[in-house]
């Protein structure tokens, strides 16, 4: 952030932001019809694919998991209510959104609305969103702890492994923490999951083939959002501040990057790549991100822009060094 030119106030923001944050039926309708039926033609190609080859059935997968991400991106708008002007019909539609991706919408979208409160907040970490200590926790750990510490944060865990634990396991629980009707939302998933899996055994023939084509699927369809999820916060400069001093508007411009993709992964990934935009006002809809991050020239100058290639380089961040400015730190510099 620039100390002579200070960013503008969220109320001189909301002025700004306020063309975009409008919903719109029209691209809303659109979205959801070419995101959800290329992704069930897809499920019956692979169901069909597996009387020729499952080689090529988990080749068809890759396509079939990046729209699944994208389904992802529409749910998560109708729990910001970005995605329809009426918030009724978020619901409903976020709710049948959510059976798709196996995630209970109230009890995902509550965490959610607390990870955008609460980004960048070195004291209010730990709700959704990538756990990650600074260097003195680190230290006062136990070894055993650091050793869990070290396996989470390692990438073939974090976004192999992690995938199958968060959809297939974590989501079919309710956490404590949340209200009657939050907890709901997980046990009406939960049947309606039932029947929906019951309806695609019987159409694929039989639970088994279910299985190995929506297995695949849901580990490369949550790879790719959890990937897309860790690299918007994780990079060097990131925004991080204790609580008397953290400021909303600069954990959105500071603490979340704009995620430069090449147009056909943009598509996939429903422009969250504009993450900046995004937590600055999650009231903008995914279909209007792009404009707003175009329209505005503040947004060229104080975002931290990823290329594709570079974000590669960001797995190897592992902790928050409060001592040099926050920044991230691997473990080998840490040990060193």
């Amino acid at each position: 952030m620039s100390q002579t030119n200070p960013l503008p106030s969220m109320k001189e923001f909301n002025q700004i932001l306020a063309p975009y944050q409008t919903p719109a039926w029209k691209p809303a309708i659109f979205q959801l019809i070419n995101t959800l039926v290329p992704y069930f033609v897809m499920l019956g190609l692979m169901a069909l694919s597996l009387r020729v080859s499952y080689l090529l059935t988990l080749l068809l997968s890759v396509l079939t998991g990046a729209l699944l991400m994208r389904i992802f991106i529409l749910f998560h708008d109708c729990g910001h209510n970005s995605f329809t002007p009426s918030r009724k019909a978020n619901k409903v539609i976020g709710f049948l959104l959510g059976v798709f991706v196996f995630t209970p919408s109230e009890q995902w979208w509550k965490s959610h609305s607390i990870h955008h409160a609460t980004s960048g907040n070195l004291d209010k970490r730990g709700v959704g969103d990538v756990l990650t200590w600074t260097v003195e926790e680190y230290k006062a750990k136990h070894w055993t702890e650091k050793v869990g510490y070290q396996l989470f944060r390692f990438p073939l865990i974090m976004f192999g492994l992690g995938p199958l634990w968060i959809f297939l396991v974590h989501h079919r629980f309710a956490a404590p923490r949340y209200s009657p009707r939050e907890t709901m939302s997980v046990v009406w998933t939960n049947v309606a999951l039932v029947a929906y899996v019951a309806l695609a055994s019987w159409l694929m023939g039989g639970l088994v083939n279910f299985i190995l084509v929506q297995l695949p699927v849901f580990w490369l369809g949550g790879m790719f959002g959890i990937w897309m999820f860790y690299i918007q916060h994780q990079f060097e400069g990131v925004y991080w501040a204790r609580d008397e001093e953290w400021d909303y508007v600069s954990s959105a411009l500071k603490g979340a990057s704009f995620y430069n993709l090449p147009k056909v992964m943009q598509w996939f990934s429903g422009n969250i790549g504009y993450h900046h935009v995004h937590h600055l006002s999650p009231r903008i809809p995914n279909y209007r991100l792009e404009d707003c991050h175009k329209g505005i020239p503040l947004f060229q100058q104080e975002v931290k822009t990823i290329g594709f290639w570079q974000a590669l380089r960001m797995i190897r961040l592992q902790l928050i060094d409060e001592s040099m400015n926050n920044r991230l730190p691997t473990f080998l510099e840490i040990m060193g």
